[in-house]
């Protein structure tokens, strides 16, 4: 194998978009690994990390540099592939039928399109709050998906924001659907009169998708950012999207997602909440639901039942919908038939998530029934793994960290390292049960179901059709690209469960590692 490396100059793409090129070249005949960054110091840090690099190249921040691992041969076409995908695009027509290329900067875009009023701002971090300040400025409201910008930064911007009735979502908002034009990685669900707002991405996926299935709609889904919900931020954007759903003729209820907040910052975001006089489901992952109480206010335990109650509620019915647990009767049946493909030393439950939400969620609910849980993030009572790399006892993981996805993409866009490591799992003689979330939506790989289900397919070849049972949720709608339908119907196909919900999957796959140790 070859390592080759091209400098771009004054060349910008956002990072997803990099990644989805960087995703597409890794797949070419021949590439092991392909990586886009902008030349910045941090990503020239990230690139000697992962060992794709050696040495520092002379880059500037303007810069795009391509790194591109294989075989001599493949590296020239990969090359003119990412040189096509990086050429720029053509902008509308002028007035007189001539094309123009797209603008290169904030007020360039403007002049094209007098009447936005939301600048979606991707740079590098030692840029951001300074692209997110002009865009402030300039009167629109911002979605910053960009992270690694201080939190006095963040503060500052968020304040500004509110002074001119701008919205600030961000930074690291990886989520948002406003007014039924899905931002970011998001799903493609039906407009209704659920609002929600959340400081997580797939968690504000995994709501409005399963809003979309039953049967009911999103008004605006507004992300925070994860350090939205600190003392020193002081929930600042969920205060300022509180206000504006209220104002919202079109939303009738209104949920909130998030890790538990600072207490003092809870309060004052339970206290606005109440004062809607709207419906507000609450979905404080992890917290004491006796302590989320307020006028108006409904406590959910899990993203699952977040969901059905808000729906009870734009229906107007009781909104007391519990997720399954252990003791649950379908549960039970279910992991009986699962159960009785395990043969021993198969003990274990690892679960493998892109979403780093699903991975929390799932060890608030294993935490009081298996005692020796590991995780790469762990949460209540698991404990660091001694390595990410190498699973032990029952492990939940979440791949999207950034010690996987240094130099690389993120493993919703580019499945290869979660497969790479479905692999490694099934042939643990120890492990019983994987645990997968497949989630859809833009931005997402263009099919997720069916790499997964080539990976698991294979896995079983070489085991000779033992191994592992295989459960798993997908966070999406019919109407997402990816077609949830279609992907259902190719995990089916490979023997994989699914449940409808990752609450759901994570208590089946429980009950099957308990029943298999028995």
């Amino acid at each position: 194998m070859e390592t080759r490396t091209k400098i771009y100059q004054n060349i910008y793409q956002d990072s997803v978009a990099l990644m989805r090129i960087s995703a597409t070249i890794s797949d070419m005949p021949g590439i092991e690994q392909a990586s886009g960054l902008m030349g910045t110091t941090t990503n020239l840090d990230l690139l000697l990390e992962s060992g794709l690099l050696d040495a520092r190249p002379n880059t500037k921040p303007s810069d795009l540099l391509f790194v591109i691992k294989g075989k001599p041969e493949a590296l020239d076409d990969a090359f003119t592939a990412a040189e096509i995908a990086l050429a720029p695009k053509e902008s509308s027509e002028s007035s007189g039928g001539v094309k123009r290329l797209a603008p290169t900067s904030l007020l360039g875009a403007l002049e094209e399109a007098p009447m936005a009023n939301l600048a979606l701002i991707s740079t590098p971090g030692e840029f951001a709050a300074a692209e997110a300040m002009k865009a402030l400025r300039a009167g629109l409201n911002v979605l910053l998906f960009s992270d690694n910008i201080s939190v006095e930064q963040e503060i500052i911007l968020k304040k500004y924001a509110a002074e001119k009735s701008l919205l600030f979502m961000g930074p690291d908002c990886g989520t948002a659907i406003i007014s039924g034009v899905p931002l970011a990685f998001a799903n493609v669900v039906r407009q209704g009169n659920i609002g929600i707002i959340g400081a997580s991405g797939t968690g504000i996926q995994q709501v409005s998708s399963l809003i979309d299935q039953l049967g009911s709609g999103v008004s605006h889904a507004i992300g925070t950012g994860g350090h939205d919900l600190s003392k020193e931020v002081g929930g600042l954007t969920m205060l300022a999207g509180i206000h504006a759903l209220a104002n919202d003729p079109q939303t009738k209820v209104i949920t909130l997602i998030s890790k538990p907040p600072a207490k003092e910052v809870a309060d004052k975001v339970l206290a606005a909440a109440s004062k809607t006089g709207k419906p507000i489901v609450v979905n404080f992952l992890g917290a004491d639901a006796s302590q989320i109480k307020g006028p108006h206010i409904t406590a959910a335990s899990t993203l699952e039942e977040a969901a059905h109650r808000a729906v009870a509620l734009d229906k107007g019915e009781a909104a007391d919908f519990t997720s399954a647990g252990p003791d649950d009767l379908g549960i039970n049946e279910r992991s009986k038939i699962i159960a009785r493909t395990i043969k021993s030393p198969q003990r274990y439950l690892r679960g493998l998530y892109t979403g780093g939400t699903f991975c929390y969620e799932a060890q608030l609910l294993l935490q009081n029934h298996l005692s020796d849980i590991c995780s790469n993030g762990p949460v209540g009572n698991a404990q660091k793994m001694t390595s990410p790399f190498r699973s032990e006892g029952h492990t939940v993981i979440d791949l999207g960290d950034d010690v996987f996805t240094r130099g690389k993409p993120h493993p919703m866009i580019d499945p290869t390292p979660r497969n790479e490591r479905i692999l490694q799992e099934a042939n643990d003689p120890e492990t019983a049960v994987i645990l997968l979330d497949v989630v859809l939506g833009y931005g997402s790989h263009d099919d997720p179901a069916g790499e997964l289900a080539k990976t698991i397919g294979a896995a079983r070849t070489s085991l000779k059709g033992s191994g592992p049972a295989y459960i798993a949720s997908i966070c999406g709608t019919v109407n997402d690209p990816q077609n949830l339908a279609d992907q259902k119907a190719k995990l089916e196909a490979e023997g994989v469960t699914l449940c409808a919900s990752n609450a759901e999957a994570v208590i089946l796959a429980l009950q099957v590692v308990k029943r298999s140790q028995q």
